[in-house]
């Protein structure tokens, strides 16, 4: 299956600013890419990318005043397979767990896991470790959390989304990940491209998305407490604690957002007829 993915985000820069993006497909997607996978920045010096803490592929410039337009359109090569699912797959004692899969366990901005843990004992203790468990989680996040653009509030934290059960896509995760951190399974905030693939099509207009991923039987899977099913063709971006760690963009002074627009389609093969 080929995707074609792209955006194209304006901004109103009133003085120069410096910024970060992290709006390239994640390294290890990159041997997937079909075309150059390149930011173009319209008005901006100092263009330099660099891999975060996370492994995430970023950029940073310094934008000069007036409009900012930060613009892309390549394709992506993908299996067309939905998410894997790996019942088999275990949890392993904390002692065991690599040391860089260890920060995916602790309290992070969005995800207070002191604050849960006796909850996630009460809600999924009775339940047998491994993957049945995660989906138990996923699945309660689901049923309990109200999704609408309008919940949307860039404070809000898990504990947050809990109590009042509204949320937009970013607020599923953050609760779903903090319970599974507060059971000792290492979770981690995951954001990037799904299109409506193999699905009827969202009537909003097209977004970045976001997902989670647990560290099973000695590697990550991808769960979505948003839409609770596997999905086809997620394309990811970046990796972090929560979405504090993986914003699209960040500014680090005044810019006003003009334009936000996400294209994610699935490129489908032309048959030519004889006449």
């Amino acid at each position: 299956m080929l995707i074609r993915l792209g955006y194209d985000i304006a901004f109103d820069v009133p003085v120069a600013v410096p910024f970060v993006t992290l709006l390239n497909v994640h390294p290890s997607r990159e041997s997937d890419l079909q075309e150059p996978d390149e930011l173009k920045v319209s008005s901006a010096t100092n263009i330099e990318y660099y891999l975060d803490s996370f492994g995430n592929k970023c950029c940073r410039f310094l934008a000069c005043p007036g409009e900012l337009r930060l613009t892309n359109s390549t394709s992506i090569r993908d299996t067309g397979e939905a998410d894997p699912v790996a019942t088999w797959a275990g949890e392993m004692p904390v002692e065991d767990l690599p040391n860089q899969v260890l920060r995916y366990l602790l309290n992070s901005r969005y995800c207070e896991v002191d604050r849960m843990s006796n909850i996630a004992a009460q809600l999924f203790g009775g339940i047998a470790p491994g993957w049945n468990r995660v989906q138990a989680v996923c699945s309660w996040v689901y049923e309990r959390v109200t999704f609408g653009y309008q919940y949307a509030n860039p404070q809000k934290t898990a504990f947050d989304v809990y109590t009042d059960g509204l949320g937009v896509c970013r607020d599923f995760q953050h609760l779903a990940i903090t319970l599974c951190r507060a059971l000792n399974i290492p979770a981690r905030y995951a954001t990037g491209y799904l299109g409506d693939i193999g699905v009827p099509a969202a009537p909003m207009p097209m977004d970045f998305s976001a997902w989670f991923e647990v560290y099973l039987g000695g590697a990550w899977w991808t769960f979505d407490a948003r839409h609770n099913q596997p999905r086809i063709g997620r394309v990811l971006m970046a990796v972090g604690r929560d979405a504090s760690d993986v914003a699209i963009t960040t500014s680090f002074g005044t810019a006003n957002l003009r334009k936000f627009s996400v294209v994610t389609d699935e490129v489908l093969k032309q048959v030519a007829t004889a006449a």
